[in-house]
């Protein structure tokens, strides 16, 4: 078989695939403070002493961790506009970008909290810190620092998902790489660009990670 490879499809289209990058990594980076959010949030319900908002948690994420993400994209974009609620693709995404992550984040999350002995919690009450300073100051950041790492990849692997938004058409680098492959029919060179721009995006999102690692987490551990 005689295949001539034919990049210009490519760099004719490399404006698109550019500015589509940007897309990708607007898409990545609003779903991972989505999921901090939630993830934050799901670990302090978690704890918290109604059963119902307990159970509630636990549902949500073995329901988010044990489905496929592209059905859950298909599922938010398809059932929201049944109860009046329509959004643009790119929004969808960003919700079940962050909705994913966050179920994963909240385990993580709690991992952390739960290395954190009870007994620097009964100093910080006992200096007179109220449990929102506890949490914040004696609880959430040193389990910050134990699960970065953790945190990180599993953000990194969301900023990987979010090609799968392309399934209903959200603006990143995977929809429009489709659209050019369409009209070229040059599906190896495309894809293989892709391949290269997705590694790229990878490695910035884990020096950014080792930035913020090194700037906030830093700090004697005795």
């Amino acid at each position: 078989m005689n295949y001539t490879l034919d990049f210009t499809p490519v760099i004719e289209g490399l404006p698109s695939l550019l500015t589509a990058c940007l897309g990708t990594l607007m898409l990545a980076i609003c779903g991972m403070l989505l999921a901090t959010i939630i993830g934050i949030g799901g670990v302090l319900l978690r704890q918290s002493k109604i059963t119902p908002l307990r159970w509630l948690i636990i549902g949500f994420v073995e329901l988010i961790r044990n489905t496929p993400f592209l059905v859950q994209i298909f599922f938010i974009y398809f059932a929201l506009p049944l109860i009046g609620i329509r959004l643009d693709p790119t929004p969808t995404a960003i919700i079940a970008l962050g909705i994913n992550g966050g179920a994963y984040a909240i385990e993580i999350i709690r991992g952390g909290v739960q290395s954190i002995s009870k007994g620097q919690m009964e100093a910080g009450l006992a200096l007179g810190l109220h449990k929102g300073q506890v949490f914040r100051l004696i609880i959430l950041k040193p389990a910050l620092r134990a699960i970065f790492p953790s945190l990180t990849s599993q953000f990194v692997l969301l900023t990987l998902t979010t090609s799968i938004a392309s399934a209903i058409s959200a603006y990143e680098l995977t929809s429009v790489s489709q659209r050019i492959e369409s009209d070229s029919f040059r599906s190896f060179e495309v894809y293989f660009t892709v391949t290269i721009f997705y590694l790229i995006m990878s490695w910035l999102m884990m020096r950014l990670f080792a930035f913020f690692s090194a700037r906030y987490f830093a700090y004697p551990v005795k």
